[in-house]
């Protein structure tokens, strides 16, 4: 295999891996951990304040991620309503209604697909032009609105279950501080 055919499948090993993982959190009982959800919402702060920016130059492209994050943020509360806690011998745990999110990276997967088989016949004439063949990726309101769905979704999703885990905490430590009731003629 030459070093130019390693890239992409290396690339493509590493995507295949990243996806497992992603699937693999969408099912069954989930560990609260709440260090990596911070990092995560804070990841996807950013990539969705770079998208903003970038959308605020297109009226159509700040409309779609607009509207991509209001309706991300209502899944987020309906998959909170669905999430099961638990308190387990191995500490605080959650179960997330895996439908929502399996629907959400289906449909964002199906969207890059579809604009990769539509744009990849573009590619040989950008680059023979001297143009970025990628540029046709950054100009799709739909694709951009699935962004903000997915980003919006997740970063509401795990503040949700972060403030879910902050509540619980203090009514354990609420229910500890309170003395237990005294019998009746001791």
């Amino acid at each position: 295999m030459t070093p130019t055919a390693l890239a992409p499948a290396g690339f493509a090993m590493l995507l295949a891996f990243m996806l497992y993982r992603r699937f693999r959190r969408l099912f069954g009982r989930q560990p609260v951990q709440p260090a990596r959800m911070k990092v995560r919402i804070a990841i996807l702060g950013v990539v969705g304040a770079m998208l903003m920016l970038r959308g605020s130059h297109d009226p159509s492209m700040a409309l779609a991620l607009t509207l991509g994050f209001a309706g991300g943020a209502a899944l987020a509360v309906l998959g909170l309503r669905l999430t099961t806690f638990e308190t387990t011998p191995q500490g605080r745990s959650y179960t997330p209604h895996g439908g929502i999110g399996l629907v959400l990276s289906a449909l964002l997967l199906g969207r890059l697909a579809y604009r990769w088989f539509v744009i990849a016949p573009a590619f040989d004439g950008a680059r023979a032009a001297g143009a970025d063949p990628f540029s046709a990726f950054q100009r799709s309101p739909l694709t951009f609105a699935l962004f903000g769905l997915l980003i919006a979704y997740y970063v509401a999703y795990y503040a949700g279950i972060l403030l879910h885990e902050s509540r619980g905490a203090k009514a354990v430590a609420r229910d500890e501080a309170v003395p237990p009731p005294r019998e009746p003629g001791a």
